[in-house]
């Protein structure tokens, strides 16, 4: 298909609208009464080949008024385990504009959330208010600084509407790019359809978008299960690493791309504890950090059942070798996340007790209550300084300091190594729930400039900075515990 392509830079292409009508339907996104463009992810603009100067006043195509050239509305199909529960869902407030051709070959989605009602929005209005919308920009510019792989924020506009959630709020329009849409829900969707043509023809697609290489595999069907296994593992061990919580990892929330994606009821853990639970609508915990990855292995097991009707040999034989995969990702998981930790901890080389270092110094955190972030900063700092242990926060008690600078001293390498691989691994901001809050908060009333400055902060967050200085710290004394809620 030829791209559509425009002064600011449009070179739109429209693959996934081609594919079969149970997958997508044509929808126009709804016309707003006042748009005005409240941010422009001008970094980001440039890497996807546009123009910033007339995406400036392009607040219209923003907020869905205005189709950019090459676009041809549509809303994805998917169904999904929603706290374990199966449904049928879809893009009840999501339009995919089309895919952008980026100067160096990527194809990357356009999509407008809050864009209004399509075919699957059941009893939603379709739309969106300005604080969940400016908080996936926020977290999403955060995680991508990090070496996250995100869905990320090329715009946010104001629609001159309001909302209507707990209280009216003012409506606006998210910009997410991303690698695809495409969700393990996907799959679940085209399995439950009995259609094995179907199942096929998104199996290609998704092989062709995602893992071109493994095209001429005897086993398509596997060699996608394993290269998506492979990328969630990695992914949930990032997280891991980080104290992010993902809050709602629905399977139609897991992309097999590997992007995070879906910035609802997130948040970044304060004090250490692996039981923590953020969002309002996960009661029983079964999003609690500690549970990321065990539910990533579970989702993926949702995403191996819908493939078995494309995978070779008899129903058992298609059972084994999905399984085989599955039973690959605990693996995979703890080599991601131990390589993680060892730099987290200045390690260079790999010791058979570097899981049981790294296991007890969370285990002291949690008893004495210490922050995540902080933990691992001031670890840092006392590389650097060799300071005495009085310096040191709670949780890193003398016996296991003695334990991990025995370790260092093992490896032999300059202090000043230890330090750089320290500071490389562990960001000294993040976005603190408390900051997110208090922004979102200024520009709900019209101040964005608490907000922007709070990015350009998170996009360098490795090094300690005066402009990061106030943004470090975890939330204040007595603080309530921290709730976050679904944007709809």
């Amino acid at each position: 298909m030829q791209a559509g392509r425009s002064e600011a830079g449009w070179r739109l292409e429209n693959t996934y609208a081609a594919l079969p009508e149970q997958l997508c339907t044509p929808t126009e996104p709804t016309a707003v009464r006042l748009p005005r463009l409240v941010v422009l992810n001008e970094p980001l603009a440039a890497e996807l080949g546009l123009d910033p100067e007339p995406l400036r006043s392009a607040a219209a195509v923003f907020a869905g008024n205005e189709r950019p050239p090459g676009a041809e509305p549509i809303a994805q199909a998917y169904a999904g385990h929603q706290f374990g529960h199966f449904t049928n869902l879809g893009d009840g407030r999501a339009i995919l504009l089309g895919e952008q051709i980026t100067p160096d070959g990527q194809r990357l989605d356009i999509q407008l959330k809050g864009a209004g009602r399509t075919r699957y929005s059941r009893s939603g209005d379709g739309r969106a208010a300005l604080g969940p919308m400016l908080r996936e920009h926020l977290i999403g510019e955060a995680m991508h600084a990090l070496g996250i792989p995100s869905t990320r924020s090329l715009a946010v506009a104001l629609t001159g509407e309001v909302v209507r959630r707990e209280k009216p709020l003012p409506g606006a329009v998210l910009t997410r790019v991303a690698a695809s849409h495409l969700r393990v829900g996907t799959f679940q969707l085209a399995a439950a359809l009995g259609d094995q043509a179907l199942l096929e023809q998104l199996l290609d697609y998704a092989v062709d978008r995602h893992d071109a290489t493994r095209a001429d595999s005897d086993e398509p069907a596997i060699a996608f299960l394993e290269a998506v296994m492979q990328r969630q593992a990695s992914l949930i061990a990032k997280w891991m690493l980080v104290g992010f919580v993902h809050g709602v990892m629905n399977t139609d929330n897991m992309a097999v791309s590997g992007e995070t994606i879906d910035y609802g009821p997130c948040a970044f853990l304060d004090v250490y504890d692996p039981a923590t639970v953020f969002s309002s609508i996960d009661q029983q915990g079964r999003y609690a950090f500690a549970n990321q990855p065990a539910i990533a292995q579970w989702n993926l097991a949702r995403l191996a059942e819908s493939l078995l009707q494309v995978v070779s040999g008899d129903q058992e034989q298609a059972i084994e070798k999905v399984r085989g995969v599955l039973e690959r990702f605990a693996e995979a998981f703890e080599r991601a996340h131990l390589a993680g930790a060892r730099a987290k901890l200045g390690l260079a080389e790999e010791h058979g007790e570097d899981r049981q270092l790294f296991d007890d110094l969370l285990a002291s955190m949690q008893q004495a209550g210490a922050d995540f972030t902080s933990t691992f900063v001031t670890l840092a700092d006392y590389v650097e300084s060799q300071g005495p242990t009085g310096c040191l926060p709670p949780g890193l008690t003398p016996g296991w300091l003695e334990r991990w600078r025995g370790r260092l001293e093992r490896e032999g390498l300059p202090r000043t190594d230890v330090r750089d691989r320290m500071q490389r691994a562990n960001p000294v901001v993040i976005p603190r729930n408390h900051k997110v809050e208090e922004v979102l908060a200024a520009a709900e009333i019209g101040d964005l400039q608490p907000l922007q400055a709070f990015v350009e902060v998170l996009r360098k967050p490795f090094a300690k900075t005066p402009e990061n200085e106030p943004y470090r710290g975890g939330p204040p004394g007595g603080s309530a515990p921290y709730r976050t809620f679904c944007g709809t």
